[in-house]
């Protein structure tokens, strides 16, 4: 089943002072997924109002395909229930005196052809809602009302679909679930879609790209990995959870054949992968994400690991699978360090790590990323 009107692609370009300040652009491909994320007050929310068409821009452009939707140079501005966007609010926003199949219906776009009761149908169907096409909003789980909204979006065969939030108002067991579901989902969807979100995991696990935000402007706009290992600045690094972030200074550029070095406090040296664009000499921040730190332990053939600090453990949190570590470099003096990481909660186990333990950890070089110095 098409649930997509169209296969164009969304452009979106806009600026404004008030009352959330904005100067963005982004685009969407057909079948693309591209999460917003950022800080409240960032302008996630107001950058969908503005696509679905629920907010007018001072300044900007938005079109899907060669459809021009808004432009203030050319004094258009389509309105919003002939833009064809799916939108999925937050409180899902359910007529509550409908059924399910009622407020799937009541969203069918008047030139659809298809018997009206068995096309919401089959679009319950689709979202996992056979059988409760008649129950109210009242009578259905925040899991179950979260997708008759999702079918009433897509009932509007959409040209793109807008998610504000989607997961936010139900529990952590039914929020896994439906991400799930939406994965599966996406298989028949060929519209852009634009989720926003603050749960920076959920960005990492749905999306294709992400664009980060921050007082109404566009830091980095990358795939989730790029931008989780390899931030352009250290506010995005610090917007992703980043905590280890340092200053140091580039001892030794990296080539093909050799690694980089970084100079840190005292007499400590780190081995880079990649040094970039940043020259020997240079002040630098620098960081490494919790999961490219493991704990000590020789290679295969007894060789020492690089980058090895010897601390011990502040604090511990079993993350169920995996546990959280805060280590403190053994300094007397203010070059001592703090460094979190993730360990197997199994292996922790195994080599007894408990608050207080000795530990040496290993710092892996393509884990070590430089950025421009932050005084």
């Amino acid at each position: 089943m098409t649930t997509a009107h169209t296969t164009a692609a969304l452009t979106a370009s806009l600026q404004q002072t008030h009352p959330i300040p904005l100067d963005v652009s982004l685009h969407c491909d057909p079948g693309e997924l591209v999460a917003l994320v950022g800080p409240s007050g960032s302008g996630k929310t107001t950058i969908l109002r503005a696509i679905a068409g629920l907010l007018k821009p001072e300044r900007g452009r938005i079109a899907s395909g060669d459809d021009l939707w808004f432009s203030d140079t050319a004094r258009v501005d389509v309105a919003a229930q002939e833009r064809r966007t799916g939108l999925l609010f937050q409180d899902y926003a359910l007529f509550p005196h409908l059924t399910a199949l009622e407020n799937v219906a009541i969203a069918l776009v008047a030139d659809d052809t298809t018997d009206r009761e068995h096309r919401a149908q089959s679009l319950l169907a689709q979202v996992n809602l056979h059988g409760l096409e008649q129950r109210r909003p009242d009578a259905l789980s925040g899991g179950q009302r979260q997708r008759v909204a999702l079918a009433r979006a897509l009932a509007r065969q959409p040209r793109v679909l807008l998610l504000d939030e989607p997961f936010s108002a139900v529990d952590q067991m039914t929020r896994v679930r439906l991400k799930r579901e939406l994965l599966a989902l996406r298989g028949s969807l060929n519209c852009p879609i634009i989720l926003v979100t603050h749960d920076i995991e959920e960005a990492l696990i749905l999306a294709d790209r992400m664009v980060v935000l921050h007082h109404g402007q566009v830091l980095q706009t990358a795939a989730p990995e790029d931008v989780r290992l390899r931030p352009t600045q250290v506010l995005v690094a610090r917007l992703m959870g980043q905590t280890n972030i340092y200053r140091g200074t580039v001892a030794r550029e990296a080539t093909p054949h050799e690694l980089g070095l970084l100079h840190w406090h005292g007499d400590q040296h780190i081995e880079v992968a990649e040094t970039g664009a940043f020259k020997q000499g240079q002040a630098v921040s620098w960081m490494v994400a919790s999961d490219h730190i493991v704990v000590y332990q020789p290679d295969a053939n007894g060789t020492p690991r690089r980058n090895t600090l010897h601390g011990h453990i502040e604090t511990i949190g079993n993350l169920g699978e995996n546990s959280s570590m805060t280590m403190t470099t053994d300094k007397a003096d203010h070059n001592a360090t703090r460094l979190k990481f993730l360990i197997r909660t199994r292996n922790a186990r195994q080599y007894g790590l408990e608050v207080g333990s000795e530990v040496t950890v290993a710092l892996l070089p393509e884990g070590v990323h430089l950025m421009p110095h932050e005084a």
